[in-house]
């Protein structure tokens, strides 16, 4: 992934020294585990922990010869070793090392996806509840619908977050394997006992039954719940793009003094930060389909599955982790416009109020055809431009119905929002004895 749009902390886990640091720790814990169970000698084990090196430069001269990246290294490490280095790579295949290594670098990939998710609800939740009671109209379609609050939009942010934490722990479970099975995964040269407690000692599991290889679906799992959470990022970003068009305005990323939007024209302000999550996700999505038909071997294990992952797997890492640094950082400083979110909410005259105006005439004896016309042909005047609440409370239907005190409750936005601080509570963002259901939220 180009530097732009990575970090330095998840790219130091991907960069090529640290990825073969982890090949050298899987091959010395098999070492270990070698000698923990007698196969080897302690004191072979304790010269190879001692001496044990490589470097990128050596290797990739290596391959040039061995066309096999996994030897190079073993020959590369078995240089700087005497007769003891005969047992590094013992009884193992290439694969033990890399699918090992690479569950190790996926979960720790994922525990910094989390943190990084974890930072993000904190300042949703910060904005939810600052923003539970400044009005807003939702929207469907695009259109005015009914009478929401900026923090109300906020919680259902973070319920989604919520499941994407769900989802990314049920990933990391499930890629926190390896295996140490040997060829074809049967332990013909080594034993289960020893890949038990490899793998224990590297902080993951023993897969129950392996080929040469780790199931893909495993990775599949991992690329795909991470292009979800890519997903609800751009769902967010794309939002606060629309809240940010001139002709709404409710909200505004962040403009620095000095900054440009525009190199032809001064004025711009563009929500450039919002739309580069959006397009970012695009790319993990686009990682998706390769995950998923690298689930597909032949037999016990074929190569195709080996140069897409070595593209996939880091980028959709790097870039997650970049996406949710990025989106925390446009949420923590973004300038929130009560007054214009008022302004529309109010711009057609209460036509918001249509559904409780034919409720109110329904639960007076009207029909819900004859109430739902009623509704209509006075919305149809406000879209005319005439003042909804005016066009109601002159209808020769509603006065014949519904008291003037019934037709101003109708047009009450409190009636849209009485359960708000009930929805806050489930989510965990109020307290329960928080109780404010029928209280005016101006």
């Amino acid at each position: 992934m180009i530097e732009r749009y990575s970090h330095p902390q998840m790219r130091g886990l991907w960069e090529p020294q640290a990825k073969t640091q982890r090949w050298l720790d899987v091959e010395i814990a098999v070492c270990e585990g070698l000698a923990h169970f007698g196969y080897i000698p302690q004191e072979d084990v304790e010269k190879i922990k001692a001496d044990s090196k490589f470097e990128l430069d050596r290797i990739a001269e290596l391959e040039k010869e061995t066309r096999h990246d996994v030897m190079a290294f073993v020959k590369n490490v078995q240089e700087h070793l005497g007769d003891e280095g005969r047992f590094v790579h013992f009884g193992i295949t290439s694969y033990d090392v890399v699918d090992t290594a690479l569950s190790l670098l996926l979960r720790d990939s994922l525990d910094l996806i989390l943190e990084g998710v974890d930072g993000l609800m904190k300042v949703v939740g910060r904005l939810a509840v600052e923003h539970k009671d400044t009005l807003q109209i939702g929207r469907t379609h695009g259109i005015h619908a009914e009478p929401i609050t900026f923090g109300y939009k906020l919680a259902v942010w973070y319920s989604e977050l919520q499941r994407n934490v769900v989802r990314l722990q049920a990933a990391r479970e499930n890629i926190a394997y390896g295996k140490i099975s040997g060829a074809v995964g049967t332990h013909a040269n080594i034993s289960p006992e020893v890949e038990t407690w490899v793998c224990e000692s590297l902080g993951l599991k023993a897969a129950d039954v392996s080929t040469q290889i780790l199931q893909r679906d495993r990775h599949a799992q991992v690329v795909t719940t991470i292009a979800i959470l890519a997903g609800s990022l751009e769902k967010f970003a794309t939002e606060l793009r629309n809240l940010q068009r001139t002709e709404i305005l409710e909200v505004q990323e962040f403009f620095a003094v000095g900054q440009r939007g525009s190199s032809a024209m001064p004025h711009k302000r563009n929500p450039w930060n919002s739309e580069t999550v959006s397009g970012l996700a695009r790319v993990i999505r686009g990682f998706v389909v390769p995950a998923l038909e690298n689930v597909t071997t032949w037999h016990e294990r074929d190569l195709a599955n080996s140069s897409v992952e070595r593209v996939i797997l880091p980028d959709t890492c790097v870039l997650m982790d970049w996406m949710l640094r990025k989106f925390t950082n446009i949420l923590d400083t973004l300038n929130v416009y009560p007054e214009n979110m008022k302004k529309n909410l109010e711009k057609m005259g209460g036509l918001v109020a249509s559904e409780q105006v034919m409720l109110a005439l329904i639960e007076k004896g009207l029909s819900r055809d004859d109430a739902y016309k009623v509704a209509q042909r006075n919305a149809a005047k406000a879209w005319e431009g005439e003042d909804f609440a005016t066009a109601v409370a002159a209808d020769p239907l509603v006065t014949a119905n519904l008291t003037p005190e019934e037709v101003a409750k109708a047009f009450d936005i409190r009636y849209h929002l009485k359960h708000v601080d009930e929805t806050f509570q489930k989510l965990g963002l109020l307290p329960q004895e928080n109780t404010g259901g029928d209280q005016w939220r101006g």
